[in-house]
């Protein structure tokens, strides 16, 4: 019986032709709109996620930042130093503290020339920055003792895939940076992140000598003496960075944070946009209940000669009412199921473009509780707007639809 009332509203939707798919256009879009936005931004945060590129969540980053002490609008902030670093490894909860720098440079090879950075890796602890930052050979080797003139590449730079115009560069081969000739001796495997796939490490002896950098750091990491006591560790390193840098608590010109409580951060924004950008496309599927509405009522009204002949060979007002509401409820779910395939294609082809940017391999996270709960939820909007609508057809007079 059930199956009969589906089989007739489908015949009925076809009957009315072009009215029915402008009455889904709204109900499409909408769910178009969620369903895409939502596997975008899974697609994200997964991408953040991998660019993150750090093996364990207890090391704690301290960066210069803050307040500015220079002019206004200068910009300039208090960049941490090798005293900073001291005051740091002195602290009883800290394991240790290496400091860190990132520098842009000019990348040339085979007359190929684009811009790039890299990163330094301290020798005497080379192997705990492996370890910190993941690091495995795809070829080559390490750094050793008494290395002068030699990097490390990210993989990108070994499939081609770097922003050297597809170049590919192996272990042996030599590029020049910032002008000066260095022999490539390693490459490392494939991260996901275009971080990692991208970055140039360098000895912190090169680096310093090639970028003249002083006793200055970008970021120091720290390695507390164990998990349990991260939180204290942090209190300890703001509370004696604020004594030795002589600044007053809410006006520290440092960022001490770990990549956890970042990565929650960026996370937490990118739901706060979703959930933005979902109530304005939510528009869209309130704009969809009201075409279903007004398409039911002309139906109703185009149908009154049908539903007097159903009442006189003895259909019953229950009967009436749900044959409507089922009618009204596939135009919601017939509205979610084309919304929810062009939202899985548009979602696609976004994340695709977006790995092509970052040049890293990003997959589509179909969550599938939620489209199921979308599907369901099109069929249910669909039959609460066709209640009213079904309800006229339901109390028609039988005698006065005849006339």
């Amino acid at each position: 019986m059930i199956k009969d009332y589906f089989v007739l509203s489908i015949r009925n939707l076809k009957h009315r032709g072009v009215r029915s798919w402008l009455t889904l256009l709204g109900i499409v879009i909408g769910v178009l709109v969620v369903v895409s936005l939502i596997l975008l931004g899974n697609g994200l945060k997964l991408a953040i996620t991998n660019q993150f590129g750090i093996a364990s969540s207890e090391i704690i980053s301290v960066q210069a930042g803050g307040i500015s002490r220079g002019p206004p609008g200068s910009g300039s902030v208090n960049s941490l130093t090798k005293k900073d670093l001291e005051e740091i490894q002195r602290i009883s909860s800290v394991k240790k503290a290496i400091g860190r720098n990132i520098g842009y440079i000019q990348i040339e090879f085979q007359k190929v020339k684009d811009i790039g950075y890299l990163t330094n890796i301290q020798l005497d602890e080379r192997r705990f920055l492996y370890q910190l930052l993941n690091l495995e050979m795809e070829e080559g080797r390490f750094f050793e003792n008494g290395d002068v003139k030699k990097v490390v590449l990210g993989n990108n730079f070994f499939t081609g895939k770097s922003s050297l115009k597809g170049k590919e560069i192996s272990s042996g081969d030599r590029i020049n940076i910032n002008g000066e000739r260095f022999e490539v001796i390693g490459i490392t495997k494939k991260q996901g992140s275009f971080i990692t796939d991208n970055v140039i490490y360098m000895t912190s002896e090169d680096m310093k000598n090639l970028l003249d950098y002083g006793d200055n750091f970008d970021i120091i990491a720290v390695q507390p003496e164990s998990k349990d006591k991260l939180d204290q560790t942090i209190k300890e390193i703001e509370k004696n960075l604020r004594k030795f840098r002589n600044v007053k608590e809410g006006e520290e010109d440092f960022q001490v944070s770990t990549p956890e409580a970042t990565l929650e951060m960026i996370e937490d924004i990118i739901t706060g946009v979703q959930v933005f950008i979902i109530i304005i496309a939510s528009i869209s599927i309130i704009v969809g209940i009201v075409g279903i509405v007004n398409t039911m009522t002309t139906s109703v009204l185009d149908r009154k000669k049908d539903i007097g002949i159903m009442k006189a060979i003895g259909a019953k007002n229950s009967q009436i009412f749900l044959q409507f509401f089922i009618e009204s409820g596939m135009l919601g779910l017939i509205g979610g199921v084309i919304g929810i395939i062009s939202g899985i294609l548009l979602g696609w082809i976004g994340i695709s473009f977006l790995g092509k940017i970052i040049s890293t391999d990003l997959s589509l996270e179909i969550d599938w509780i939620l489209l199921i709960g979308v599907f369901i939820g099109s069929f249910i909007i669909g039959g609460i707007a066709g209640i009213s609508p079904a309800m006229k057809a339901a109390n028609q007079d039988p005698v006065e639809a005849l006339r």
